[in-house]
């Protein structure tokens, strides 16, 4: 099998990021999809591998600011909440393809809002 990268990132709108891989096969991933799964220390515990971003936390309003090359491997994400310390390596980002083909069950699109512990409306 070879190598897998992408031929186009697209930024199909604030929200979605589209790419289209090397192999033909095409991913469209919600920003607060990618936010939700960053990669970066802050992120997942570095001794356990635990995610420390709850399921269901980051809105899906969230827009993507920014998206940059890292070498041949990865890609660089900044986002709207001001994250922006995760590396997207192409095997992650694939391994996360949202599309009915690799992830039959779908996602579950988390409020357009989260509001923090301890918020409240006047």
């Amino acid at each position: 099998m070879p190598y897998l990268t992408p031929t186009l990132v697209k930024r199909a709108g604030p929200t979605r990021t589209d790419i289209t891989w090397n192999d033909g096969h095409f991913s469209s991933y919600p920003s607060w999809y990618l936010r939700e799964n960053c990669p970066c220390a802050n992120c997942v515990d570095e001794s356990s591998g635990i995610r420390r971003i709850p399921e269901g936390s980051i809105a899906a309003g969230l827009e993507r600011v920014a998206v940059d090359p890292v070498g041949n491997y990865a890609l660089h994400f900044e986002w709207s909440d001001g994250h922006s310390t995760g590396i997207y390596t192409f095997d992650y980002l694939r391994k996360l393809c949202p599309c009915p083909q690799c992830r039959p069950q779908g996602l579950e699109e988390p409020p357009q809002e989260v509001r923090k512990p301890g918020s409240f409306e006047v």
